[in-house]
Formats: structure tokens, sequence, C-alpha cells
């Protein structure tokens, strides 16, 4: 049975949890990557609730959205320009491999930014539910892929020579969804990923990619909201 309207959904639960323990690990003075979404939403609120109670730290926000929801908590933001390495960056994930903590990411399209902030860090710390975990990536999310405007249709048929056809995400309005970085995204439902590498690979070498939802050998820790509580990875 669906949740009552208002109330959180055990997913949310999961989610929540997997993100207050990876906010109290933050201490005084650190700089912080505030991801986006809805998992990152959580610890974003967290950081805001500790930044009352007394904990100074500097976001460095992975999207407008997430800005202006740290700006509604009174958390201190900041830029790569002036903080260009991040001590810790939170962010959730749309998929999780097991035996390698690589990722799939961007399914708020903001996956350019994600990646840029996440490069920056010392340590990614990937918060979510026991739902996102597979053993290999593919599994049920598509690779996000986020394009130039310019000339998209001519990236998207050389995607398509990668695998699947690419399909053009579409906003609430009906029109083409554009990225904080002005761009399109295509979605690619490549399957179970035989070498997330190689496809890799592939993507950067592909013409008007900006860049992919791939976070390869980026995260150093994943705290997953399960039925029995907080575990870590």
């Amino acid at each position: 049975m669906d949740s009552a309207v208002g109330e959180p959904s055990k997913s949310d639960e999961l989610k929540r949890a997997a993100a207050n323990w990876a906010v109290a690990q933050l201490t005084d003075g650190m700089t912080v990557g505030l991801g986006s979404r809805s998992t990152a939403s959580f610890a974003v609120a967290e950081i805001g609730r500790r930044v009352e109670a007394g904990l100074r730290v500097v976001g460095i926000p992975t999207s407008e959205n997430t800005a202006e929801q740290a700006r509604s908590l009174g958390i201190p933001l900041s830029t790569l320009g002036e903080h260009p390495e991040i001590d810790v960056t939170i962010d959730g994930a749309d998929e999780v491999e097991l035996r390698t903590l690589n990722l799939i990411k961007g399914g708020g399209g903001n996956l350019l930014r994600e990646k840029i902030v996440a490069a920056a860090s010392r340590r990614l710390v990937i918060v979510i539910d026991q739902s996102k975990l597979v053993d290999r990536l593919g599994s049920r999310a598509r690779v996000p892929v986020e394009v130039a405007k310019f000339g998209w249709q001519s990236t998207a048929r050389r995607l398509a020579a990668l695998g699947p056809e690419p399909v053009a995400r579409i906003d609430s309005e009906g029109k083409m969804f554009v990225t904080d970085g002005g761009n399109f995204i295509l979605d690619c439902a490549f399957g179970p990923i035989e070498s997330p590498a190689e496809l890799q690979g592939r993507l950067d070498a592909t013409v008007g990619v900006v860049e992919h939802g791939l976070f390869l050998g980026l995260a150093c820790q994943v705290v997953v909201g399960d039925r029995s509580g907080v575990r870590i990875l």
C-alpha cells in the first residue's frame, strides 16, 4: 500500500537515515560538496540543522536547486574558484555496483556539475537506500549523457551506434530538458554493462558529448540505509 499523503515512504526513511549518518561525520572547518536530488536533499537538510546548532562548514552546491535549499537553511556557500579542493562531498546515486562502488548518476540532470565537484573532492560519500545496489551497472538505470544543444541529433546518432537508441529527456512542460549548464540529456538504456571502463572511453570519445553518468573510481564510501539500519560499503 502507498504511504499516506504527507507521510514519508519507507524508502525516504532509509535515505534519511543514511544521509544523517554521513552528515554526522562532518567537522568544523570542512568544505563540503552538496549533492542534488532527493537523497542529497536529506543530507543538505541535516547539514542545515547542524549549522544552526553551531557547525562551521562551507558548502559547494552541485545544482541551482541545491544552492537554493542550502541558502534557505543558512548554510554558507562558496565556489570551486575560491575552494578548489573539497574535503568531502555527500551525494546520492541512481545505481551502485557492489563489488566496485562504481556509480550511475545524473537522474536529476546535474551530472556535469556533480562530476566536477566529485573530482575536486578528497572523499566522495554516496548515500542511498538498498534498492540502488546492483551486481552490474546498467541493470536497472539508464546512463544519462549530457550533450551540447548544437547538433544534438547528430550526437544522438553517434550514441545509437554504441548500442541502444538514446531517448531525449523531456521536462514537465513537454520540452527538451535543459541542464543547469545549458545542455540536453539523452538517456541510454545499455542494460547490464560488461565493461563500464570501455563504455566510458567510448562515450568520452564521442563528439558532442559534454559528460555522462558513469562515475567510475570516484566513490570512497557508500552509506546504505536498509531495513536493518545503516551499513557502510
